[in-house]
């Protein structure tokens, strides 16, 4: 039988038609080979961003990628898998105490986790902040350290899903990033082949996140939940709020700061209050009872198995938990110009300052400075009075700063009047 030509799989996906599974196969194979070129690749993803794919295109869309690369083998762990991936928002340092946490009440988490691109944080630049902690493990090394620590959170290696790799790429630059099953299928296709028995997804929602509305963002938790469901990785997804930047601190080792504080017993609700829920939500996919004494992730929180364990982890991949962290060297308040509450805290603003402080990246390659970052003095629902700090603004560059206030304008409002509360926790999707 004769290979399908590209331009014909394009007319048919711009002209509303659906792509067979051995089209789809061979169209994902050839483009990864090189076979494909990149410009009929971004033709056909912009027809997709149009026309969608249906649940049984997406679902073999989906496979094709993986089978790109590499699965994962994770059989010889001897606790039960379970990972958590965010969509991204600002000071989302979730991870950094979730994977820890989960693994010091009974369960494993092999978490591959990416860099910040934008005003999006990415774990690896946080971690590596820290004096010596690598991001790059070989399999024999994510192994061991899975099953005697526990908890590992590292970059994906080149042959995990490597069609998403360049399909990500080209969707950076034309335009079609926003497309619900190109999302889901890049989100999923590395986290099925990462092997994990089970996944429970963080879908931000608002105006720092991906998704900005939560229509958008429930389509998107729904398909990656019936993806994970279909390949047979048990899925569960939380809508979480990105009005506002979790927790106070926005940069890279400031973040970090933050998660040992909750590690220790402290640090912000809203921060715990995802934490929690994300935690309960992974030890039920691996058959715990988050309510029992040794699989609740509160207590271990509180008793200090869950530092523990971070510890751990932060050494096994060269990392001195002990060790200060990197400083800015210069800093900068924003005070309030009117007394009253503070009722909104723009989390978009405040992570495009954060990155023009030089904590982000506008391109992948581009590096990012350790100690920049933003601190959140005051946090929506508080009372401030004129000329009360606002926000501490960190950098290592003084002409940054500039830039940055910029981005701040009309990301702050205070008001006569608190505003209403809401939850960090918005839905649940099953």
């Amino acid at each position: 039988m004769a290979e399908p030509a590209a331009v014909d799989l394009i007319r048919a996906k711009r002209d509303g038609g659906t792509l067979s599974d051995a089209d789809i196969r061979w169209l994902i194979d050839a483009y990864t080979r090189g076979a494909v070129a990149d410009e009929q690749m971004s033709a056909m993803a912009m027809a997709i961003f149009f026309r969608g794919l249906s649940a049984a295109e997406l679902r073999t869309w989906t496979d094709a990628m993986i089978d790109t690369g590499q699965r994962l083998d994770l059989s010889a762990v001897p606790a039960p898998t379970v990972d958590k991936h965010s969509t991204g928002g600002v000071g989302d340092k979730v991870s950094l105490i979730l994977a820890p946490l989960v693994a010091a009440c009974g369960v494993a988490v092999p978490q591959l986790s990416g860099r910040g691109l934008g005003h999006t944080g990415g774990t690896l630049d946080k971690l590596e902040a820290i004096p010596g902690w690598r991001a790059g493990l070989s399999g024999r090394e994510f192994v061991h350290l899975l099953s005697t620590v526990g908890a590992v959170i590292c970059a994906a290696g080149d042959d995990l899903a490597p069609a998403d790799r360049k399909l990500y790429a080209l969707r950076d630059v034309t335009g079609t990033v926003e497309s619900i099953p190109l999302i889901a299928s890049s989100i999923m296709s590395k986290k099925i082949a990462e092997g994990t028995s089970a996944l429970v997804l963080d879908v931000k929602v608002g105006s720092g996140a991906f998704m900005r509305e939560i229509g958008a963002a429930r389509e998107l938790a729904a398909t990656m939940v019936r993806l994970g469901t279909e390949s047979g990785v048990r899925t569960v997804a939380l809508l979480t709020a990105m009005d506002v930047p979790l927790g106070r601190a926005v940069g890279n080792a400031v973040e970090v700061d933050e998660a040992v504080q909750v590690l220790r017993g402290g640090g912000p609700g809203d921060v715990v209050e995802v934490t929690l829920a994300l935690a309960r939500e992974m030890l039920a996919l691996a058959g715990l009872d988050p309510s029992q004494t040794a699989h609740d992730p509160a207590r271990a929180l509180a008793d200090g198995r869950a530092l523990a364990t971070y510890r751990a982890m932060i050494a096994g991949q060269g990392g001195d938990p002990d060790a200060p962290l990197p400083g800015a060297a210069h800093s900068r308040v924003v005070t309030a110009p009117v007394a009253g509450w503070l009722r909104r805290l723009d989390a978009l603003a405040v992570g495009v300052a954060g990155w023009r402080l030089g904590a982000g990246r506008a391109r992948k390659e581009d590096p990012v400075s350790a100690g920049a970052g933003v601190i959140c003095l005051v946090k929506p629902g508080e009372r401030v009075e004129l000329g009360q700090p606002l926000l501490e603004l960190r950098t290592d560059e003084p002409d940054r700063f500039g830039k940055a206030i910029d981005a701040l304008e009309g990301g702050i409002e205070i008001g006569p009047q608190a505003p209403p509360a809401r939850p960090a926790v918005l839905e649940r999707i099953a």
